[in-house]
């Protein structure tokens, strides 16, 4: 019964890992399609100046953000009935010592499970906020061309509109760039929490596995005082007689 449980617990681990592991690769995928939708929309609009072509012209690009936005859904959701199915298994769990082990790998599965939730969330609100600005940026451009085609007058005001434009694509890149470094930092920092993790972890495990170590080296301490105490007062009584000795 005992082997058919500690079985079911690894295979859960098992499934979590690989799921984990699947969310990784997703999530790297989403972040680069998501930094580089940008620079193609801008591509795209330089060869396509055309009224007739439409701003989005079907883009392959926004069909596969929603189909991988849908799979690391169903991704989180999968990985999420992993960890409650943990989470029901340590509650049954009959040994204490064996349980506490037990809630540490879930703790830690959860926080992968919460650190891929928010990379997800947060990734997939930069690329609307990006979408939409493409958007709305490419409107004004088209506005732009249509009124210097229509007429060739106010072409001082049209400068100024493409001035102006420029100046936001220019700031648009800036801000691309800090989060870039933002989400580069926070990969480093997530990377560090893992390790000290794990750490801790061993750390954890060779103390509950060796506490008869502790208790003994406790004892011996203890010994070590004891004896230092009555090595010290037969000292001072030899030191007392030497001087009476000496003075008689």
């Amino acid at each position: 019964m005992a082997a058919g449980s500690s079985n079911y617990w690894e295979d859960l681990r098992k499934q979590a890992r690989q799921l984990e592991n699947e969310l990784d690769l997703k999530l790297v995928s989403f972040s680069k399609l998501c930094t580089s939708y940008s620079g193609t929309r801008d591509g795209r609009r330089d060869r396509y100046s055309s009224d007739t072509t439409p701003l989005l012209n079907g883009s392959s690009q926004d069909r596969m953000f929603e189909t991988m936005a849908v799979e690391i859904e169903q991704l989180l959701g999968k990985l999420t009935g992993i960890n409650d199915k943990m989470a029901e298994y340590t509650n049954s769990a009959g040994v204490p010592s064996l349980n506490a082990a037990l809630m540490h790998t879930l703790q830690r599965h959860r926080d992968i499970l919460q650190d891929y939730t928010h990379e997800f969330h947060k990734t997939k609100a930069n690329f609307l906020a990006i979408r939409e600005r493409e958007n709305l940026l490419g409107s004004v451009r088209k506005d732009i061309e249509s009124y210097k085609s229509g007429s060739g007058v106010n072409n001082r005001r049209t400068e100024l509109f493409l001035k102006e434009h420029e100046h936001l694509r220019n700031s648009d890149r800036l801000i691309e760039e800090t989060i870039s470094i933002a989400m580069a930092t926070k990969e480093n920092m997530t990377s560090q929490r893992g390790m000290l993790k794990s750490i801790q972890s061993k750390m954890n495990t060779l103390a509950n596995r060796f506490p008869a170590v502790n208790s003994l080296i406790q004892r011996i301490n203890l010994r070590k005082r004891r004896d230092s105490f009555i090595l010290g007062g037969i000292i001072g009584i030899c030191t007392i007689l030497l001087l009476l000795y000496a003075f008689h």
